[in-house]
């Protein structure tokens, strides 16, 4: 530098000579390839140091995964062929049965899956793994904007949750006792256009209630009058089937025409969504959730897509188990009525005096959860169980959640049977609790007048083996919330209407662990015949 310094002042020198010019040009070019060389050494050593780092990473994610016991992998990349032409959790299940409770699964060179099954550590993972996967929060920011509730740092998300919690649970909880009597007059008046050929189908009407529920829950009686509901709901519908597709991609696929038809079906959702708000202004209560770094609605739109997924999933169980248990709907209907009578307001439905309604709800989400697989990681730090099982950071730990909530020795003999009578026990002390490897039949017998046993709901919750909400730090805070507003539904729509099946649907009233939602009711129709 002071070379240079020195050749600048003397080129000022006016006394300088030819030579001097030569000089010069000399120096110019061996500065210039100085710092051309530097430039490269320097890019060199920071490119070997990055690489070096992530071989070292490699090199003990490799060792740490080697202590965790699972299936060798058939190739170096890993189990992903296998997993392309299985089912992961036949997989899993296959994996559990031959090397124990905690097995891994190396999805690439570089990305380990670690699946959980005992219960009592599934409990202790799920409080020490705070994270997600970066793929749902890509998912959100990618169709909404940038939105810190669905980050997949816990630290990022955990004020907001709290604050989304306390605004479900409290002062919507109360709404969604009286909403859904005025939202199944609309739900049942759009159904009945569609069921001008007979039926309807389960999936699609799991679908319009779940979305009509929320809307009016959150947004007020003004929803229901909304002329652009039905628009809205389609426009929803089609951003939350694409939005993993296209936060799939590695970098954004901006030379794809599908992902700019895509965004303009986000920017549509947006628009629609402040014109929601905006005529809805006065009963809309989620103000102290927008932030000033978040896309504007954002986070409305994803809670409403979040919400309506979980909960269609739910209420589609809920009622494929209704019209392939007849006498358990009968006894919820007459449980509804008694309740009905013992009510003092003629709006209001008690659902605390619908144990098996609830029950019911409980035993739906055990059989068939939303989703297959409950997910967590760590970002920041190696995972460290009681059991001596060290997690490497950023692995993919996964619960199986339907292989959890069928297994006989946390839930009896009967476990892959649909049985609510698990989550009730006599309230008559000279009685003996029910066991859950009893039979429906059986319990239907017991139960035949209902004046002289009555009743009282287990809290499903102290089972550690119960997890359709998740559980932990990061555990579903829509879970009351959606069970006082699915049995609130059901309440008034079995009040009304009888659910029946379709004498032309599949029959098939058992589905297997490892069906999915949308495999096991897709064939399915439904009629809904007013009660007398």
């Amino acid at each position: 530098m002071n070379s240079f310094i020195c050749f600048v002042l003397q080129a000022w020198n006016p006394t300088s000579s030819c030579e001097f010019s030569r000089e010069t040009s000399r120096f110019l070019r061996d500065y210039a390839v100085w710092e051309i060389n530097a430039f490269l050494w320097i890019s060199l050593i920071s490119i070997t140091y990055f690489l070096t780092h992530r071989l070292f990473k490699l090199f003990e994610l490799w060792n740490q995964g080697s202590k965790i016991p699972g299936p060798p992998s058939p190739s170096f990349y890993g189990h992903f062929t296998t997993l392309s032409k299985q089912n992961l959790t036949e997989v899993l299940s296959d994996s559990h049965g031959e090397y124990g409770s905690i097995v891994k699964l190396w999805l690439s060179p570089n990305q380990l899956l670690v699946s959980i099954k005992e219960p009592k550590v599934i409990k202790e993972m799920l409080w020490k793994a705070k994270d997600k996967l970066p793929l749902t929060g890509k998912a959100f920011n990618l169709a909404f904007g940038q939105s810190a509730l669905f980050a997949s740092s816990f630290d990022k998300v955990e004020k907001r949750r709290e604050s989304l919690a306390s605004e479900l649970n409290v002062k919507l909880l109360d709404r969604a006792n009286l909403i859904p009597t005025r939202a199944v007059d609309r739900i049942m008046a759009e159904l009945h256009q569609n069921m001008a050929k007979g039926h309807v189908d389960c999936k699609m009407a799991s679908q319009h209630m779940a979305f009509t529920l929320l809307g009016a829950t959150i947004f007020g009686d003004t929803f229901l009058a909304w002329s652009k509901a039905t628009i809205y709901e389609e426009l929803l519908m089609m951003v939350s089937k694409d939005a993993c597709f296209w936060a799939s991609y590695s970098v954004t696929p901006f030379w794809e025409r599908g992902f700019w038809r895509y965004r303009q079906l986000c920017t549509e959702l947006k628009c629609q969504t402040r014109d929601l708000i905006q005529e809805c202004s006065r009963n809309y209560k989620f103000n102290g959730h927008l932030n000033v770094r978040d896309e504007p609605y954002g986070n409305i739109m994803g809670m409403l897509i979040h919400g309506c997924l979980t909960m269609g999933g739910l209420i589609s169980n809920m009622l494929m188990r209704l019209v392939t248990h007849p006498e358990i709907q009968q006894k919820i209907r007459s449980e509804i009525i008694m309740a009905r009578k013992g009510s003092e307001e003629k709006d209001l439905l008690i659902v605390e005096k619908m144990p098996l309604l609830l029950a019911t709800i409980y035993e739906s989400a055990r059989v068939m959860p939303a989703g297959p697989l409950l997910q967590r990681c760590s970002l920041q730090h190696d995972l460290r169980l009681k059991s001596g099982v060290i997690v490497p950071v950023g692995a993919i730990v996964v619960v199986p959640v339907q292989l959890v909530q069928m297994d006989d020795s946390s839930w009896g003999n009967d476990a892959d049977k649909f049985n609510p009578y698990r989550f009730l026990c006599k309230t008559d002390e000279t009685s003996p609790s029910l066991n859950m490897d009893k039979s429906i039949a059986g319990h239907a017998e017991e139960l035949k007048d209902q004046r002289k046993s009555s009743f009282v709901l287990n809290d499903p919750n102290e089972n550690t083996a119960f997890l359709p909400f998740g559980s932990g730090t990061r555990s579903c805070v829509y879970q009351k919330f959606v069970i006082q507003g699915i049995a609130t539904l059901f309440a008034s729509l079995l009040e009304q209407y009888e659910v029946r099946l379709n004498p032309g649907s599949k029959t098939n009233s058992k589905p297997s662990s490892t069906d999915s939602i949308s495999q096991d009711f897709l064939g399915y129709k439904l009629v809904f015949a007013r009660n007398n």
